[in-house]
C-alpha cells in the first residue's frame, strides 16, 4: 500500500482529519500514522500554545480578542517531527508549561484565533499530505478529508491515560480532580459557539476504550486502505 499511497501523492495531498475529546489517544495515534504513511503531522494543539506563549510575553490579555487575533495572524510556526518554532525560534519545550497551557485554552476558543491558525493549517496541507488531529478538523478545517476519524474513548479510560500521563512527567493531580476537569473540557468543547467539537457525518467512530495504541493504529490504517488506495495492502 505505501508504494501505491506514495504514487497517489505525486498526484494530489491527502488529507487525514482525526477528532475527538481529550484523552481519547488523537496525538498519539496521530503522530504515528503519520510516521507510519509518511505525511506530516500537524499539531494543532501546539499551534494555539504557540500563539499562547506569544501573548504571554507580550503581556496581552486573554480578553483582548483583536490584538489576540494580530498575533495569531502574524505569527510564523513551523511544525517538524518533535520539534516547533516560533517565529524562528525553537519553543518545543516552552509551549508545554503549566501557564502556556492555561492560556492556550483560552486563547484558542477565539472566533479570530481560530481562523488565522485553521488559514495556517490549510495552508500546510496545500504543499504535502498531512494528518491532524483536533476537535473540529473534519467539520471544520478540512470537511472534504478524504478520511475523517473520530475517536473516543470511555470518560473513566480516559481519565485514567491522562492520569498516568500527567504522573509519568512527575506531575500530581488528584484522580477526582483530573475527572471534573476533564468534564468540563469535555462540555466546554461541545458547547462553544464557534467549532464545537462533534463527530463529522462521515467520519468513522472509532472506540479506543479496549484497544492498545497500536491496535488503534492498524484499525485506522485498515480505513485509510479503503478509503484512499482502494483496499491495496500495506508493505
Amino acid at each position: 500500500m505505501l508504494f501505491y499511497l506514495l504514487a497517489l501523492m505525486t498526484t494530489r495531498h491527502v488529507v487525514l482529519a482525526i477528532d475527538g475529546p481529550a484523552g481519547s489517544g488523537k496525538s498519539t495515534v496521530a503522530q504515528r500514522l503519520a510516521e507510519r504513511l509518511r505525511f506530516t503531522y500537524i499539531d494543532t494543539g501546539a499551534m494555539y500554545r504557540a500563539v499562547a506563549l506569544w501573548a504571554l510575553r507580550q503581556k496581552v490579555d486573554s480578553s483582548d480578542m483583536h490584538r489576540l487575533e494580530q498575533l495569531a495572524l502574524a505569527a510564523e510556526i513551523e511544525l517538524s517531527p518533535g520539534q516547533v518554532r516560533l517565529n524562528g525560534e525553537q519553543v518545543t519545550e516552552a509551549i508545554r508549561a503549566p501557564e502556556v497551557s492555561l492560556a492556550a485554552s483560552k486563547v484558542a476558543v477565539i472566533p479570530g484565533v481560530r481562523r488565522a491558525t485553521v488559514a495556517k493549517q490549510r495552508a500546510i496541507a496545500g504543499r504535502a499530505s498531512v494528518v491532524m488531529e483536533g476537535r473540529d478538523i473534519g467539520t471544520v478545517v478540512f470537511p472534504d478529508a478524504d478520511v475523517k476519524i473520530f475517536l473516543d474513548a470511555q470518560p473513566r479510560e480516559r481519565v485514567r491515560r491522562r492520569l498516568l500521563e500527567l504522573q509519568a512527567k512527575g506531575e500530581e493531580v488528584a484522580e477526582s480532580a483530573l475527572a471534573e476537569q476533564m468534564e468540563e473540557r469535555d462540555r466546554r468543547d461541545s458547547s462553544r459557539a464557534d467549532s464545537p467539537l462533534s463527530q463529522a457525518p462521515d467520519a468513522v467512530y472509532v472506540d479506543s476504550t479496549a484497544l492498545t495504541i497500536e491496535e488503534v493504529v492498524e484499525t485506522i490504517l485498515k480505513i485509510v486502505r479503503m478509503r484512499v488506495t482502494n483496499g491495496k495492502e500495506f508493505h
